[in-house]
Protein backbone atom coordinates (compact mmCIF):
# COMPACT_ATOMS: atom_id res chain seq x y z
CA UNK A 1 0.00 0.00 0.00
CA UNK A 2 0.98 3.36 -0.55
CA UNK A 3 2.64 5.64 1.93
CA UNK A 4 1.90 8.85 0.42
CA UNK A 5 -0.86 10.50 0.25
CA UNK A 6 -0.86 10.74 -3.86
CA UNK A 7 -3.21 8.10 -4.23
CA UNK A 8 -6.78 8.47 -4.75
CA UNK A 9 -8.27 5.42 -2.07
CA UNK A 10 -12.05 6.05 -2.89
CA UNK A 11 -11.63 5.66 -6.67
CA UNK A 12 -9.50 2.40 -5.95
CA UNK A 13 -11.76 1.06 -3.98
CA UNK A 14 -14.01 1.47 -6.63
CA UNK A 15 -12.21 -0.05 -9.52
CA UNK A 16 -11.12 -3.22 -7.64
CA UNK A 17 -14.21 -4.25 -5.72
CA UNK A 18 -14.94 -2.88 -2.03
CA UNK A 19 -14.20 -4.51 1.08
CA UNK A 20 -16.17 -2.28 3.91
CA UNK A 21 -15.44 -1.72 7.29
CA UNK A 22 -18.24 -0.05 9.68
CA UNK A 23 -16.41 2.08 11.85
CA UNK A 24 -19.52 2.41 13.78
CA UNK A 25 -21.19 1.33 17.29
CA UNK A 26 -24.96 -0.39 17.14
CA UNK A 27 -27.35 2.24 18.76
CA UNK A 28 -28.86 0.56 22.07
CA UNK A 29 -30.69 1.32 25.25
CA UNK A 30 -28.55 1.31 28.27
CA UNK A 31 -24.79 1.04 25.94
CA UNK A 32 -21.66 3.08 27.70
CA UNK A 33 -21.83 6.59 26.95
CA UNK A 34 -20.22 10.00 29.22
CA UNK A 35 -22.35 10.52 31.63
CA UNK A 36 -22.68 14.40 30.35
CA UNK A 37 -25.46 13.24 27.80
CA UNK A 38 -28.58 12.50 27.79
CA UNK A 39 -29.04 8.68 27.75
CA UNK A 40 -30.17 6.73 24.19
CA UNK A 41 -33.99 5.60 24.56
CA UNK A 42 -36.21 4.10 21.93
CA UNK A 43 -39.73 2.73 22.16
CA UNK A 44 -42.64 1.92 19.43
CA UNK A 45 -45.53 5.03 19.74
CA UNK A 46 -47.65 2.53 17.57
CA UNK A 47 -46.79 -1.18 16.90
CA UNK A 48 -48.25 -3.92 14.53
CA UNK A 49 -51.76 -4.15 15.31
CA UNK A 50 -52.19 -1.28 17.00
CA UNK A 51 -54.25 0.28 13.53
CA UNK A 52 -54.71 -1.77 10.65
CA UNK A 53 -55.99 -0.77 7.36
CA UNK A 54 -59.00 -1.92 5.46
CA UNK A 55 -56.67 -4.55 3.37
CA UNK A 56 -55.11 -5.77 6.66
CA UNK A 57 -52.07 -4.19 6.34
CA UNK A 58 -50.22 -2.88 9.36
CA UNK A 59 -46.74 -0.41 10.05
CA UNK A 60 -45.02 0.00 13.06
CA UNK A 61 -42.83 3.47 13.96
CA UNK A 62 -40.60 4.59 16.35
CA UNK A 63 -39.58 7.18 19.00
CA UNK A 64 -35.88 7.65 20.07
CA UNK A 65 -34.69 10.08 22.72
CA UNK A 66 -30.89 10.72 22.94
CA UNK A 67 -27.97 13.41 22.86
CA UNK A 68 -26.19 14.05 20.15
CA UNK A 69 -22.93 12.90 21.60
CA UNK A 70 -23.80 9.39 22.23
CA UNK A 71 -22.94 6.46 20.44
CA UNK A 72 -20.36 6.79 17.68
CA UNK A 73 -20.73 10.56 16.71
CA UNK A 74 -18.68 13.74 15.65
CA UNK A 75 -18.31 17.07 17.71
CA UNK A 76 -19.04 19.82 15.27
CA UNK A 77 -17.13 23.19 16.29
CA UNK A 78 -19.48 24.48 18.52
CA UNK A 79 -19.35 21.60 21.11
CA UNK A 80 -16.42 23.37 22.82
CA UNK A 81 -15.24 26.92 24.08
CA UNK A 82 -11.87 28.22 26.00
CA UNK A 83 -12.56 31.39 28.10
CA UNK A 84 -15.40 32.00 26.29
CA UNK A 85 -14.16 31.75 22.46
CA UNK A 86 -15.21 29.42 20.08
CA UNK A 87 -12.87 28.18 17.18
CA UNK A 88 -12.03 31.53 15.34
CA UNK A 89 -12.13 33.80 18.05
CA UNK A 90 -16.41 33.87 18.12
CA UNK A 91 -17.93 35.12 21.51
CA UNK A 92 -19.49 31.48 22.41
CA UNK A 93 -22.49 33.14 23.68
CA UNK A 94 -23.03 35.43 20.98
CA UNK A 95 -22.76 32.44 18.86
CA UNK A 96 -25.68 30.66 19.74
CA UNK A 97 -28.68 32.34 18.11
CA UNK A 98 -31.97 31.24 19.94
CA UNK A 99 -30.44 28.15 20.91
CA UNK A 100 -28.95 27.16 18.16
CA UNK A 101 -25.47 27.65 16.43
CA UNK A 102 -26.14 28.95 13.10
CA UNK A 103 -22.16 29.20 12.40
CA UNK A 104 -20.89 26.57 14.15
CA UNK A 105 -23.14 23.95 14.26
CA UNK A 106 -23.04 20.42 12.95
CA UNK A 107 -24.95 21.20 9.76
CA UNK A 108 -21.97 23.30 8.94
CA UNK A 109 -20.17 20.19 8.39
CA UNK A 110 -19.90 18.85 4.97
CA UNK A 111 -19.90 15.15 4.02
CA UNK A 112 -16.64 13.70 4.68
CA UNK A 113 -15.16 11.49 2.02
CA UNK A 114 -11.48 11.71 2.35
CA UNK A 115 -8.18 9.76 3.04
CA UNK A 116 -7.90 8.05 6.24
CA UNK A 117 -5.31 6.62 8.25
CA UNK A 118 -4.93 4.32 10.95
CA UNK A 119 -2.51 4.73 13.75
CA UNK A 120 -2.46 1.48 15.30
CA UNK A 121 -0.72 2.58 18.80
CA UNK A 122 -0.72 -0.83 20.53
CA UNK A 123 0.24 -2.85 17.74
CA UNK A 124 3.27 -0.14 17.72
CA UNK A 125 4.02 -0.30 21.50
CA UNK A 126 3.50 -4.58 21.31
CA UNK A 127 0.55 -4.94 22.93
CA UNK A 128 -3.08 -5.50 23.03
CA UNK A 129 -4.68 -2.52 24.78
CA UNK A 130 -3.29 0.64 25.83
CA UNK A 131 -3.19 0.54 29.68
CA UNK A 132 -5.89 2.62 31.48
CA UNK A 133 -5.20 5.91 32.07
CA UNK A 134 -1.94 5.44 29.59
CA UNK A 135 -1.34 8.72 27.67
CA UNK A 136 -0.58 8.78 24.03
CA UNK A 137 2.38 10.47 23.48
CA UNK A 138 3.64 12.27 20.57
CA UNK A 139 6.91 9.70 20.59
CA UNK A 140 4.17 6.81 20.23
CA UNK A 141 2.11 8.53 17.39
CA UNK A 142 5.82 8.73 15.47
CA UNK A 143 5.92 5.25 16.47
CA UNK A 144 3.11 3.95 15.27
CA UNK A 145 4.31 5.58 11.99
CA UNK A 146 7.25 3.82 11.34
CA UNK A 147 5.91 0.55 12.35
CA UNK A 148 2.85 1.22 9.61
CA UNK A 149 5.05 3.47 6.77
CA UNK A 150 1.78 5.54 6.35
CA UNK A 151 2.37 9.58 7.06
CA UNK A 152 -0.69 11.20 7.79
CA UNK A 153 -0.84 14.37 5.34
CA UNK A 154 -2.86 17.61 5.46
CA UNK A 155 -6.59 16.95 5.05
CA UNK A 156 -6.56 13.55 6.10
CA UNK A 157 -8.89 11.93 8.57
CA UNK A 158 -6.37 10.86 11.07
CA UNK A 159 -8.18 7.60 13.26
CA UNK A 160 -5.85 6.48 16.59
CA UNK A 161 -6.50 3.16 18.35
CA UNK A 162 -6.04 2.79 21.84
CA UNK A 163 -7.70 -0.81 21.91
CA UNK A 164 -9.79 0.20 24.45
CA UNK A 165 -12.71 -0.56 21.96
CA UNK A 166 -12.90 -3.85 23.16
CA UNK A 167 -14.24 -3.14 26.34
CA UNK A 168 -17.56 -1.59 24.80
CA UNK A 169 -19.12 -4.72 24.78
CA UNK A 170 -18.59 -5.66 28.28
CA UNK A 171 -21.69 -6.75 30.55
CA UNK A 172 -20.36 -3.96 33.53
CA UNK A 173 -20.71 -0.71 30.78
CA UNK A 174 -18.34 1.41 33.69
CA UNK A 175 -15.73 -0.85 32.79
CA UNK A 176 -15.62 0.96 28.92
CA UNK A 177 -17.10 4.32 30.37
CA UNK A 178 -13.46 4.30 32.53
CA UNK A 179 -14.32 6.78 34.74
CA UNK A 180 -12.38 4.96 38.11
CA UNK A 181 -9.96 3.06 36.06
CA UNK A 182 -8.97 5.97 33.60
CA UNK A 183 -9.10 5.74 29.44
CA UNK A 184 -5.99 5.39 27.25
CA UNK A 185 -5.82 8.18 24.80
CA UNK A 186 -3.90 11.36 24.15
CA UNK A 187 -3.21 14.32 26.16
CA UNK A 188 -2.62 18.37 24.95
CA UNK A 189 1.21 17.18 23.26
CA UNK A 190 -0.19 14.40 21.41
CA UNK A 191 -3.29 16.30 19.96
CA UNK A 192 -0.58 19.46 19.42
CA UNK A 193 1.42 16.06 17.09
CA UNK A 194 -1.84 15.62 15.00
CA UNK A 195 -3.09 19.21 14.80
CA UNK A 196 0.55 20.14 13.59
CA UNK A 197 -0.06 17.88 10.49
CA UNK A 198 -3.40 19.55 9.67
CA UNK A 199 -5.86 16.88 9.35
CA UNK A 200 -9.50 17.34 8.43
CA UNK A 201 -10.57 15.38 11.43
CA UNK A 202 -9.84 12.89 14.25
CA UNK A 203 -11.92 9.56 15.57
CA UNK A 204 -10.54 7.44 18.82
CA UNK A 205 -11.97 3.99 20.19
CA UNK A 206 -12.93 6.29 23.21
CA UNK A 207 -16.08 8.17 24.49
CA UNK A 208 -13.88 10.89 24.68
CA UNK A 209 -10.55 11.79 22.28
CA UNK A 210 -8.86 12.31 25.64
CA UNK A 211 -6.38 11.07 28.07
CA UNK A 212 -8.40 10.31 31.09
CA UNK A 213 -6.87 9.78 34.31
CA UNK A 214 -7.98 7.29 36.92
CA UNK A 215 -11.08 9.00 39.04
CA UNK A 216 -11.20 12.14 37.19
CA UNK A 217 -14.09 11.20 34.55
CA UNK A 218 -14.27 14.27 31.94
CA UNK A 219 -13.33 16.82 34.41
CA UNK A 220 -10.33 18.73 31.96
CA UNK A 221 -10.23 17.68 28.04
CA UNK A 222 -7.12 19.63 27.11
CA UNK A 223 -6.92 17.69 22.98
CA UNK A 224 -10.59 18.88 22.67
CA UNK A 225 -9.40 22.65 23.16
CA UNK A 226 -6.61 22.18 21.05
CA UNK A 227 -8.42 20.19 18.34
CA UNK A 228 -11.48 21.71 18.13
CA UNK A 229 -11.52 25.50 19.55
CA UNK A 230 -7.83 25.85 18.18
CA UNK A 231 -7.25 23.72 15.36
CA UNK A 232 -10.87 23.83 14.16
CA UNK A 233 -10.19 19.54 13.64
CA UNK A 234 -13.38 17.66 14.02
CA UNK A 235 -13.72 15.09 16.38
CA UNK A 236 -15.14 11.36 16.07
CA UNK A 237 -15.72 9.34 19.08
CA UNK A 238 -16.36 5.98 20.77
CA UNK A 239 -15.59 4.44 17.05
CA UNK A 240 -14.74 0.30 16.21
CA UNK A 241 -11.63 0.24 14.67
CA UNK A 242 -10.74 -3.05 15.63
CA UNK A 243 -11.49 -4.35 11.71
CA UNK A 244 -9.43 -2.80 10.41
CA UNK A 245 -6.66 -3.21 12.99
CA UNK A 246 -7.03 -6.58 13.08
CA UNK A 247 -6.41 -6.90 9.28
CA UNK A 248 -3.30 -4.71 8.90
CA UNK A 249 -5.50 -2.02 7.32
CA UNK A 250 -3.99 1.31 8.29
CA UNK A 251 -5.09 3.61 4.92
CA UNK A 252 -8.37 3.60 3.34
CA UNK A 253 -10.84 5.77 1.83
CA UNK A 254 -13.14 7.35 4.68
CA UNK A 255 -16.61 8.24 4.12
CA UNK A 256 -19.30 10.07 6.85
CA UNK A 257 -21.70 12.69 6.44
CA UNK A 258 -23.59 13.67 10.18
CA UNK A 259 -26.86 14.66 10.32
CA UNK A 260 -28.05 17.86 8.89
CA UNK A 261 -29.45 19.20 12.38
CA UNK A 262 -29.29 23.05 12.30
CA UNK A 263 -27.10 24.82 14.88
CA UNK A 264 -26.64 21.37 17.04
CA UNK A 265 -23.11 20.33 18.32
CA UNK A 266 -22.85 17.18 17.59
CA UNK A 267 -24.42 14.66 15.70
CA UNK A 268 -24.23 10.66 15.90
CA UNK A 269 -22.91 8.93 12.36
CA UNK A 270 -21.51 6.15 11.06
CA UNK A 271 -18.47 5.69 9.42
CA UNK A 272 -17.34 3.53 6.56
CA UNK A 273 -13.48 2.87 5.98
CA UNK A 274 -13.24 1.43 2.20
CA UNK A 275 -10.72 -0.48 0.82
CA UNK A 276 -10.23 -1.82 -2.45
CA UNK A 277 -10.38 -5.41 -3.31
CA UNK A 278 -7.25 -5.79 -3.77
CA UNK A 279 -5.41 -3.75 -0.96
CA UNK A 280 -7.53 -5.56 1.68
CA UNK A 281 -5.78 -8.88 0.75
CA UNK A 282 -2.57 -7.63 1.43
CA UNK A 283 -4.15 -6.71 4.78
Amino acid sequence: MSTTANTDPLLDAVRGGVRIYDLGRPLFAGMPQSPNHPAYTHTLPRRHGDKVRPDGGSAANDLIFMGTHVGTHIDALAHVSQDGRLHGGADAAQACVGGRYPEHGVHTIAPIVRRGVLLDVPAALGLESCAPGYEITPADLDATVRRQGVEPAPGDVVLVRSGWGRHFGDPDREVYIGAESGVPGVGEAGARWLADRSPHAVGADTIAFERLAPGEGHSVLPAHRVLLVESGVYIVEAMDLDGPAGDGVHEFAFVLSPLAFFGATGSPVRPLALVSGREASRG
